[in-house]
Parts: structure tokens; sequence; C-alpha cells
């Protein structure tokens, strides 16, 4: 969501605070904003509605921002609609401040600051945090101890950067329940909200805990705890290359990523399976014989990805599983019994909700496992068991690579579980990694479907709505699928297992409607069929995604099918994606909308 990005000790402090913001630009935003503090201390600002590159016309317009500390920020609006006076930074005084998240006390809080006689420029929660910073640097010698009282009073979930013009070269930073992190370089020092945002020279990483507070300058990051005490934290490399990414000689983000999944899978494979012996070889020992239930816990596609992995857990291990959405799991009082564990999936390791419910599963006394892309995040650090996927970073923000190297690593999780658990011998193992490690070639093979899904993206461009149906592993498919497509083209979507046609979704079908089927020849193909038939006999347009064998049996039943390579089992949900994101991609190419940063979107929503 929001990007906070600070810097001192750089000669080109806005050049650096500009790019660390195009690179946040993923996040999904709807204004920009920096402020840089000159030789002289003084503060000077700029902002603006819409794309970084607005803010940076901005910029270019009146001889660019000269200094060498200062803050940037991308905004995803909470409090306060989308336009450039609720843009941050917010000033206030000798204060410039961005912020990320809720500010909970925050009407309080601007009721005392007004009877004490401030006035406020925007409608945002923001900005009372500025006036108190600003009011309390006149209460107080010491910068660092008014900054730790402003933060003591603040209640909510939230990361803050702010400067002034009374502390030069200091860049004060917060973070409770939202990602915030300093970064050092020889002379030089950082507050980034992700690590993408930082430069090369960023060397050393401070990860912040709740709770904590910071104040950086050149070359030195001064931590205190909530209680004020000096805290050492958990220190990583600098992002280095990583943080530099391009699309290379792809149009977007997305189409990059979907091109990145043969190679991403397999890496993500090579961590769990040992394909020499025909086994699976965890990154860390998750002991599934002592497990009586599995809890698995995410928001958006990576509820999907448990819910597609469900069915394994279920069927070659034997173990009992419930996939629950995070922002009802954590609200809905949950019971928990013994055996009881947990695993949570978030691609970034910040999404608010998933956080929580880990919290929440944590304090029950349950066994806590995280799956994510972002091995230093808060999530990782946190759980009692970090598995990783290695997707690599992720811009887009509608989800490819992430939701099938998260597939592959849940598919060997089901595997293990199975040998552990007496209900896989090793021939069942050796056959259950024979079909999962096929995955990266196959889904080389389907992206050749480009073309045929070209002519069909075209004609779905122009569709009012698409229905999406699957059944087993394959409904919660169709759920992504549906999910790829309504994010990205805008287009009305909706995924469902195709045996509940009858029991209400039967009536959305009119003559022209556009259904894909996602139809593989497994146990299930007779009933896929006859859902077919359904639909398509009160005229609907019918799209399946099938493989060879049972584009065959259809026999021109649907209007045009996509023939994905053969898969087993595992692989399929896994083949069948590539299929799902190309309609979804290429639909909203021709539809001509946003799709690396769709609108009202944010890659890692790390606020409810």
């Amino acid at each position: 969501m929001c990007g906070i990005v600070g810097v001192t000790g750089r000669a080109d402090a806005c050049d650096v605070l500009v790019e660390g913001l195009r690179r946040l630009e993923y996040r999904g935003y709807d204004s920009a904003g920096v402020c840089v503090a000159g030789a002289d201390g003084a503060l000077a600002g700029e902002r603006a509605a819409g794309k970084v590159s607005a803010l940076a016309g901005k910029l270019a317009a009146r001889g660019g921002l000269t200094g060498a500390s200062g803050i940037a920020h991308t905004r995803w609006a909470t409090h306060g609609a989308a336009e450039e006076r609720n843009a941050h930074p917010h000033r206030a005084g000798q204060v410039s401040l961005v912020h990320n998240g809720i500010i909970e006390n925050h009407a309080a809080l601007k009721a005392e600051l007004v009877r004490a006689g401030r006035t406020f420029q925007s409608d945002t929660d923001s900005e009372v945090v500025a006036h108190l910073f600003d009011q309390a640097l006149d209460a107080h010698a010491d910068p660092h101890d008014a900054w730790r009282s402003v933060v003591a009073r603040l209640q909510g979930a939230f990361a803050l950067a702010a400067v002034s013009e009374s502390a030069p070269g200091l860049v004060f930073g917060a973070r409770r329940a939202a990602p915030l992190l300093a970064a050092l370089g020889q002379q030089t020092g950082y507050i980034a909200s992700d690590a993408m945002a930082l430069p090369e020279d960023a060397r050393t990483l401070i990860y912040l805990e709740d709770g904590d507070t910071v104040v950086v300058s050149a070359g030195q990051a001064d931590v205190r705890d909530a209680q004020g005490r000096p805290a050492q934290r958990k220190q990583a490399a600098g992002p280095g290359v990583f943080g530099r990414v391009d699309k290379g000689p792809f149009r977007h983000f997305m189409e990059k990523e979907i091109h990145e999944q043969p190679e991403v899978v397999g890496r993500t494979l090579a961590a769990y399976l040992n394909l020499a012996e025909g086994a699976v070889q965890l990154p860390s020992h998750v002991d599934f014989k002592a497990m009586n239930r599995l809890l698995i816990v995410g928001c958006g596609t990576a509820a999907y990805a448990g819910m597609v992995a469900r069915y394994s857990f279920e069927s070659l291990a034997g173990l009992p599983c419930e996939v629950d959405i995070a922002s009802e799991f954590r609200y809905r009082d949950p019971a928990f019994a013994p055996g009881d564990a947990a695993l949570f999936i978030s691609q970034s390791g910040e999404t608010a909700d998933t956080l929580e419910a880990l919290r929440l599963c944590q304090q029950a006394g349950l066994i806590t496992i995280a799956l994510t892309n972002t091995p230093h995040s808060t999530m990782a650090r946190e759980a009692d068991i970090v598995l990783p996927t290695l997707a690599g970073p992720e811009i887009g923000v509608a989800s490819t690579k992430a939701f099938t190297c998260q597939l592959a690593a849940l598919f060997a999780l089901a595997i293990a579980a199975g040998a552990q658990r007496g209900r896989l011998d090793k021939a069942g193992v050796s056959a259950a990694i024979a079909d999962l490690s096929a995955a990266p070639r196959l889904m080389g093979e389907a992206l050749n479907l480009r073309q045929g899904v070209d002519a069909l993206a075209l004609d779905l461009a122009r569709s009012d709505i698409v229905l999406f149906l699957g059944r087993n592993a394959l409904f919660p498919l169709a759920l992504e699928g549906a999910l790829k497509l309504k994010e990205i083209s805008y287009i009305h979507a909706e995924g469902y297992a195709a045996g509940e046609l009858k029991h209400g979704p039967i009536a959305l079908i009119e003559e022209g409607v556009a259904v894909i089927v996602l139809a593989p020849m497994d146990a299930l193909f007779d009933k896929t069929r006859s859902s077919i038939e359904q639909v398509r006999a009160r005229g609907a347009r019918v799209i399946a995604v099938a493989d060879e064998a049972a584009a065959a049996a259809l026999d021109g039943q649907a209007a045009l099918t996509l023939v994905t390579p053969p898969a087993g089992r595992l692989s399929a949900p896994i083949v069948m994606a590539v299929a799902v994101q190309l309609i979804a991609y290429l639909t909203a190419v021709h539809k001509g909308t946003d799709v690396d940063q769709p609108r009202n979107l944010a890659k890692s929503v790390t606020v409810e």
C-alpha cells in the first residue's frame, strides 16, 4: 500500500527519494510527494495527485529540490479523498511528515490541537501527527525525546517518517504493526517501508520491531524500543542489485512475471524436493505426524492457494484441513483444539490481517508456520517455522508467480505430510514428486497458448460479465481466475464450483455470456462436461481450458478450447494457472487498463 522513503547524507537526496518512490509504485497508490531539507535546514516540498511521473514533472518544472536529507511518500487513500491536498508529506510549522496506516485516536488528538489554535489543511489523520511533533519540538530540548513523546500518544497501526528544520540531518521513524526498516551506508542513512526502495549504498538493513522508534543520521541509527530503551535489532545485507528490476523485453511487469514462472517454480521446488532420492527435503522441519488439524490462513490470492492445497493435504496425507480468509478468521473467535497447527500464506509477509491472525494463533499456543516470499518480513520473524517461496520480487499488483510458487511449496508440503503420516509409501512419494517436478516444463509449454488466448481476450474485453467454473482443486483456481480478470480488466467476473450451477449461478446465464470452464481429463470430467452442456443449452459461450484428452472428448461442445499440456493431479492446477493468467492479462491489455497498477488496489495490504 502506501510507501515511505527517507534519506540523509546524500547530496542528491531528492533524486534518491523519487527513484525510491518509483521502485515502490508496484505497491499501489494514488498520490505522491517529497520534502527535502536544504543546506540551511529549511524544508521544501512538492506533492502531486496521480503517478510519481506527475510529481517528477512538477519537480522538473521548478528545477528540483536541493538538499542532503528528506522524506518521500506514495499514498493509498484511507482518510480523505485522493487529492493533492491530502497527499504526503504533511507540513506543520517546522515539521514535514509521512505516514502509512491508520491513527485510531486522531479525532481526539485533532480536537485537542484545534483548541490549542492549530489549523489543518487536509482531511487526513496523518496531519495530526505532524502538528503533534511540531508542538513537541517546542516543548522538548532533545528532538529524540520529542519524537518518542509523540509516538507514545498514538493508537493504531502505523509507520511514520519525519524531518524537522530544528534537527537538520536527522530522519525520524516509528513502527507499530506496519512495516518499516532503517538502513545504513558508510556515510548515509535511510528509512523505508520496503527494502526495494533503497539504493545500492544501503549496505546494512535494520529490521525494526513493533513499538520501535528510530532516528537515522549519516551512517548511524539510534533504535529504541517501546519503553525508550536502546535496542539492537536484526540486521541483514542491503538490497544491492536485487532492488533493481525492469521489464526487460516485456510490455508490463505482469507479463514478465507470467513468463518467469517456469524458472521460479523450478527454483522453489528445488528447495523442497530431492529429485535424486525421490524425497521431500523441507527447508525447515514440520512435524505433520503430530498434527490433528491444519489451519491455513491468507488473503485474496494467497487464500486461494491454500484452498487449492487443502485437497492435497486431505487426499495425500489424511490431514484435516480448514482454510480461512484472514480478515474473517481473526475476528470470528475461532475454536482451537489439541493438535492444531496453523499455516499462514503471504507474499509480502506483512499482510496486516494475516499477521494478526498469526499472532492470535500464537497466543492460543498453536505452532505457527509462515509461507512467504520475503524472508526478512515481520511474519517470517515472528512465526515458529518459516518456509520460503523463491519467486523473487513481484512488481505487478496482481499476483502471478508468487501464487504458483505458493502452490508448488504447498504441494511439496502435502507430499511430506503424506509420507510422515504413513499415507504415502516410497513409491507413492516418488510418483507425487515426479508429477510435481514436471510443472516447470509444462508451464513453459502452456505459455505457448498466448496466440489463442489473444484472440479470445479481444472478445472478452467487450464482455460485461465472465464466469469461471471448476471442480475439486480447480474450483479455487476458478475463483483465482475470476479475481485476476476483475483485478486488472475491471470486468465483473465470478468463479463457482461447477456442481453449484443449479443452486443459483445458472440464473446468470443468458445468450452470449462467456463461461470459462477448467476441464482436465480427471475422475470428474464427465460431471464437468455435464455442466458445460447445462450452460451451453442456455446460450452461454463456453471456453474450455482442457488438456489434450479432455479437448478431444469435448468434441465441439465448447466454442473455443485452450489446450494445455497433459498434467498430473498436482501439476495441473499450476499449469492451468498460466492459462487463466494469460486470459486476464491479455483481456486487460485489449481494454487498455493499467495492468501493473490497477485502480484502487495495493500490492501489500498493511492496514485493515
